[in-house]
């Protein structure tokens, strides 16, 4: 008799909390936010951390430009075994139905696509600036995006490594939280177009290290005929300098040309990934 497969995610640890842990994040400031340690069981995650590629295993998304650099994988087929059934289980109906009662947003639709999600890593140097995210799906023209679900991979993690996920108030002109990368424990948080975050100063993980997590985004049907979608809206954070500032906000409008190239012609992030990555290896 084959033994009983491990569950993926404890649902009744979680499920049980639901009333207090959604009070909790309806509540927080800046914006409806929650920060859940111990997220997965210790074999799970175990499993998880020893199979997470390193930068040169597989091919990856160079996210490199002025105002990121950072590296993503979005092919689901090409995802370690144990990171490809977590992915999907976070995708399966029982999770997305969790995430809508956790975060309050009924209706909440997963993407198996994992549009700009999937596995992120971050090398020594590496950065995330503030910004808000993208508000509709590239290839899903109704499908508007809610909420974030981040599990950090980060073993032994020490706050000079820097790297905390930064969430700042809706004006920009101050950090209200900090959520370290701590391995086992999950950012989730809702996105809109004030909903601004990011870890704009350049990690300092040790040589070798790097800053790891699984990232999904939840999104509902948008009924809004007359609703705008908004690219990545990069901020500069006070004090950073009109040079800085020009450069983030003239680096904005290219993503933004991009996405819409991206919804125009079916463009994949891949095809950039490769270009940049040619880039940055040249630069090496």
């Amino acid at each position: 008799m084959q033994a009983t497969q491990t569950q993926l995610f404890p649902y009744e640890k979680w499920e049980r909390q639901l009333p207090e842990l959604s009070r909790k994040y309806q509540q927080s400031a800046p914006f409806p936010c929650i920060a859940l340690a111990d997220f997965l069981e210790q074999e799970i995650i175990a499993k998880l951390v020893a199979e997470f590629p390193k930068p040169g295993d597989i091919s990856w998304i160079h996210y490199k430009h002025y105002n990121e650099n950072k590296l993503g994988k979005t092919k689901r087929e090409e995802f370690p075994d144990l990171i490809g059934r977590v992915i999907d289980e976070f995708n399966s109906p029982r999770f997305t139905e969790f995430m809508s009662k956790l975060t309050g947003i009924p209706g909440l639709i997963a993407d198996p696509s994992l549009e700009g999600g999937g596995m992120h890593q971050t090398e020594r140097g590496g950065f995330l600036n503030m910004h808000a995210d993208f508000t509709m799906h590239h290839h899903q023209k109704n499908w508007h995006r809610r909420v974030n679900l981040i599990l950090y991979l980060n073993e032994g993690w020490q706050p000079s490594w820097k790297g905390e996920l930064e969430l700042w108030d809706r004006g920009m002109k101050a950090c209200v939280t900090k959520i370290p990368p701590i391995v086992n424990q999950a950012a989730v948080f809702n996105t809109d177009d004030t909903s601004y975050h990011g870890y704009p100063d350049a990690i300092q993980f040790p040589e070798g290290v790097t800053r790891k997590s699984l990232a999904l985004y939840y999104y509902t049907i948008e009924t809004d005929p007359n609703y705008v979608a908004k690219s990545t809206d990069y901020r500069a954070r006070p004090g950073e300098g009109a040079k800085s500032a020009t450069l983030i906000w003239l680096d904005k409008k290219a993503v933004h040309w991009y996405s819409v190239m991206k919804k125009t012609f079916g463009l994949s992030d891949d095809f950039a990934g490769k270009v940049l990555g040619m880039f940055s290896r040249k630069k090496k």
